[in-house]
């Protein structure tokens, strides 16, 4: 007997789920192929069998806090709702998040429509989060633009020492030793 069938014949002994839930949450145990959506489903169904929360976790190997916080999910009545708690870690900025907003910052505000003329770190936020759905706090933004600010820095900095080798490729010890020696006249 799978454990899907074991979860069909216990609809009538629900202690936290309605009928519908279980129904719900049953069939998404059948298709779903993501094995942390799985455990969640799993987790709310044997807590609605009246399994502990150590049977649980030993039963699916997962840790008590995600049993807890999925059991608790399940007493509270928002077992249909097992998909909207996204997984894992939230999005983090991606490169294609940082030239946007490079590009944000190197043109004016009025060309998308606002009334003000220079970007602040929240705006600028408010726009990249419509543009790719990734909500950073304003002080994050002006974080990425310090170091934007100081790669270009470097950048500059490596690029002029760069030139400054190249130029200086016909420079003779001696003539370092003269205008130390004439450093040292001076003093």
């Amino acid at each position: 007997m799978t454990q899907t069938d074991r979860f069909d014949r216990q609809q009538l002994s629900s202690r936290y789920l309605t009928h519908f839930q279980h129904q719900l949450l049953g069939k998404h145990l059948k298709i779903e192929t993501i094995p942390e959506y799985r455990q969640r489903i799993e987790i709310m169904l044997l807590a609605d069998e009246g399994k502990t929360q150590t049977q649980i976790c030993r039963q699916l190997n997962c840790s008590p806090l995600t049993a807890r916080y999925w059991i608790s999910i399940a007493k509270s009545g928002a077992a249909h709702n097992w998909r909207m708690q996204p997984m894992g870690r939230p999005k983090t900025v991606t490169s294609d998040y940082v030239d946007r907003l490079k590009e944000l910052v190197n043109t004016s505000p009025k060309d998308l429509g606002y009334a003000f003329s220079r970007w602040t770190g929240q705006w600028l936020s408010k726009q990249l989060s419509q543009e790719f759905n990734i909500s950073i706090s304003a002080r994050h933004v002006n974080r990425l633009l310090g170091d934007i600010k100081a790669e270009d820095n470097l950048d500059k900095g490596v690029s002029f020492f760069q030139n400054r080798i190249s130029r200086s490729e016909h420079l003779i010890i001696a003539d370092l030793y003269d205008e130390s020696q004439t450093l040292s006249s001076r003093s």
